[in-house]
């Protein structure tokens, strides 16, 4: 671990706090880490959770799982009830929440059938030319920290570029999980990375290798006698299947489960037993560490995404297995960051916000989330399950508590927000997010999201209207994955539920909802039962502003960004697999120790 620096990585010496200046900083700071620090601007703690449905957690009306935690967030600050991901999957809604921009913008929505990254070793993710909210606030003077989950990519052209490595986008220090937690991370789950690819390859390479066995049989009997060129072939073939099969696939759990320390592999393949502990201490001493200057903390929990965590503390305290043991252990890690914040006298001055990525996935009864009266959930398009998430902002003496603001919100809106707090007055591109203080403090009633746009990958699938002077929000659905709405079947065949051609049905006319009156979106309007304004006036008004956000999006350049999601850049490249140690033989253990 290196020598203290601005991104707090390492810790101070004995000798570092006897030189003079740290000795008179401590002196005009009171020398005490309980005062908080004399920087008018607040410092920021964002937590996300991973796959968390809104119906998990008991503010937002869940009874039967225990989130005291952030129930006690919710009545020290404000609500929000209508808070929207930009997408119902982890890497472009990550994206958005970073950028305040569409996914569209970045190139990291899909128009294949892979709408996340799949490998660690791909060449995709956020582009080096994009500017998160971390990086205007490091341009500002914040410290800025990411712990936990990125899954936006890490290496463009060769290991060790770094290109798309938090570092590289604003944050001063990094620790965690580079990309994220899959099933593959725990021995024993079933493989859920292109799960139908590595069955037809496994059994290519079976076949392969039973005719080769065959034919050297056959040969060795004299039973049959072909040339040693044909053999050769064979032989090659079966090796390369085999090894096109096993190599992506059978060292998953090595390369793509890994723990970072900015850009050093510490751990590989990480010990989920002990995540849950090392990353709340870096979170809690990041803060800690950082105590007497504006800092902005991202804390990107790995709960509760599957595979779920087996902490022997929680196991079995929940009335909803090892599903509702995760959310109630999620919900005591931030109790824990909480308690830091608020012991170190950093209340007042620190906005603390709470919300999840997603929709939780409804799939599996036993290990997904519920989405509350929301219909759909992760990777189901435009639907409310998939996108509405919690939303709570914590500032005493700023916001008021137990405030309930029920107007359009989107994640995309944290980037303006904390830029405008951090005093940023630096022009910026074009943002889709807006500024919640007015919301938050009370000064507004009304939303600035007159109208949300909703994509299925890189196709636009549902749009949301709040009118001027209405209460109604509307929402159009130009087409709807296929899936079963009870949750059994869900994507059918697939992991992740399609965005065009036949895993889709478009609808002519658009479904339209009001989601005033019809919040689970059970009941389409008719010209009939549309009561407050004419069926025909919705659809006019929201083709405009679909015309009006085209014209907006092709300004940024004629067909938009390069995707980062083509074959090319999700699958697996050997060049560029972080590894410790000598490749392949990639292997270390995470021994660090934590400052009190």
């Amino acid at each position: 671990m290196g020598p203290m620096g601005r991104d707090g990585e390492g810790f101070l010496t004995a000798a570092s706090l006897l030189h003079p200046l740290a000795v008179l900083v401590l002196m005009l700071g009171g020398g005490d880490v309980s005062g908080a620090h004399a920087d008018p601007r607040p410092s920021f703690v964002l937590i996300m959770a991973d796959d968390l449905g809104i119906g998990d957690v008991g503010c937002y009306g869940n009874t039967t799982i225990r989130t005291p935690n952030i129930d006690r967030l919710a009545r020290q600050g404000v609500t929000l009830s209508q808070h929207i991901a930009a997408a119902p999957l982890c890497t472009p809604s990550r994206a958005a929440f970073l950028t305040g921009r569409y996914t569209l913008r970045s190139g990291l929505a899909s128009h294949g059938r892979v709408p996340v990254l799949l490998f660690l070793a791909g060449s995709g993710g956020l582009p080096p030319t994009e500017t998160t909210f971390a990086k205007r606030l490091q341009k500002q003077g914040y410290t800025t920290g990411l712990v936990g989950k990125w899954h936006l990519g890490v290496n463009c052209v060769s290991r060790g570029d770094h290109c798309h490595h938090p570092n590289q986008h604003g944050f001063h220090y990094f620790y965690g999980l580079p990309f994220t937690l899959f099933n593959n991370c725990v021995p024993g789950e079933a493989i859920d990375i292109l799960a139908d690819v590595e069955l037809a390859l496994r059994h290519l390479s079976l076949l392969l290798g039973l005719a080769l066995l065959t034919l050297v049989c056959l040969c060795a009997s004299g039973l049959l006698s072909i040339s040693g060129r044909l053999l050769a072939t064979l032989t090659g073939l079966t090796v390369a299947a085999v090894a096109v099969w096993y190599v992506p696939f059978g060292f998953l759990q090595t390369w793509n489960c890994i723990v970072m320390r900015n850009q050093e592999v510490v751990e590989q393949p990480m010990v989920v037993e002990t995540l849950t502990e090392r990353m709340l201490k870096e979170a809690q001493n990041f803060i800690t560490r950082n105590a007497h200057q504006p800092f902005l903390l991202f804390f990107s929990l790995a709960h509760v995404h599957t595979p779920l965590f087996h902490s022997p503390a929680f196991a079995g305290k929940s009335r909803h297995g090892v599903y509702g043991d995760n959310v109630e252990e999620m919900d005591w890690i931030i109790g824990q960051v909480t308690e830091t914040v608020d012991s170190l006298g950093l209340a007042n001055n620190t906005m603390m916000y709470f919300t999840s990525d997603h929709g939780g996935h409804i799939e599996d009864p036993i290990r997904g989330g519920w989405n509350g009266i929301y219909k759909g959930g992760k990777a189901m398009g435009g639907w409310e399950g998939g996108i509405r998430v919690p939303g709570i902002f914590r500032w005493p003496g700023r916001l008021p508590a137990g405030r309930v603001v029920d107007q359009p919100t989107s994640l995309m809106d944290l980037y303006p927000t904390l830029t405008h707090l951090a005093q940023d007055t630096e022009a910026d591109r074009a943002l889709d997010g807006h500024n919640l203080m007015p919301l938050l403090e009370g000064s507004s009633d009304r939303s600035e999201h007159q109208f949300m746009f909703h994509y299925c990958g890189i196709y636009l699938n549902a749009v949301r209207w709040h009118p001027p002077g209405s209460d109604s929000v509307f929402k159009v659905h130009y087409f709807t994955p296929n899936f079963s709405p009870a949750g059994a079947g869900g994507c059918h065949d697939a992991q992740f539920c399609g965005c065009h051609g036949d895993r889709v049905t478009r609808h002519r006319p658009p479904l339209v909802y009001d989601l005033l009156r019809d919040p689970s979106e059970s009941r389409p309007l008719t010209p009939a039962t549309a009561a407050e304004r004419p069926l025909a006036e919705v659809l006019e008004r929201v083709a405009e502003a679909v015309a009006a956000h085209r014209a907006r999006l092709a300004q940024e350049g004629p067909g938009g960004p390069p995707t980062q999601m083509s074959w090319g850049n999700i699958l697996w490249k050997p060049w560029l697999q972080p590894c410790c140690g000598t490749f392949p033989f990639c292997g270390c253990h995470d021994n660090a120790t934590f400052a009190g």
